[in-house]
């Protein structure tokens, strides 16, 4: 009996020290990549300042080909929106719409995951002589639940590569041109 209450209480120790140190844990998830395209920006702009143009990019559609995909508003711009369902748990469910756009320069949305949260992702066009270096931003609100905060820690692992093959296929769609 005095073994199974030390585990008891090991194991309460345990998780009230990781509630307790999730505290301490950044409260945003930050995800950053950048890659330079050889072409102007206002080639690659057309391909980041609409939700149709990201079909031929996209590094999360090729998961899931038979992923369902909707969209509303304008073709471009601010108010262009996607919703998307998959039952691939790499791909699920959301939606994402632009809510700022400035030519050749800056394409900001916002993404609706449900019950897994909300985010915004950015893509910044800067000049670099004869071409473009787009930086393609993620960043979510972790808030207070200890759980998301340590979740946190992982989303540049999770959603890195995936960035990085987004913009690489980016790369290739404009460079192409």
């Amino acid at each position: 009996m005095k073994l199974i209450k030390r585990v008891l209480l090991t194991l309460v120790v345990v998780i009230a020290a990781l509630v307790a140190v999730s505290y301490l844990l950044p409260g945003q998830a930050v995800v950053s990549r950048s890659i330079t395209v050889n072409a102007p920006a206002d080639a690659v702009f057309p391909h980041v300042n609409s939700m149709q143009a990201t079909e031929a990019w996209s590094p999360w559609l090729s998961r899931d080909p038979e992923t369902k995909l909707t969209y509303s508003g304008p073709e471009t711009g601010l108010g262009n929106t996607l919703s998307w369902a998959s039952d691939h748990p790499q791909v699920g469910a959301g939606t994402q719409e632009i809510v700022e756009s400035v030519e050749n320069q800056l394409v900001r949305t916002e993404l609706d995951f449900g019950p897994m949260g909300t985010a915004t992702a950015t893509f910044d066009l800067q000049t670099e002589g004869a071409g473009t270096t787009v930086t393609w931003g993620f960043r979510s609100e972790l808030g207070m639940n200890p759980i998301s905060r340590w979740m946190g820690l992982m989303m540049d692992d999770w959603v890195g590569g995936d960035y990085e093959t987004g913009l690489a296929n980016l790369k290739k769609l404009v460079e192409m041109k």
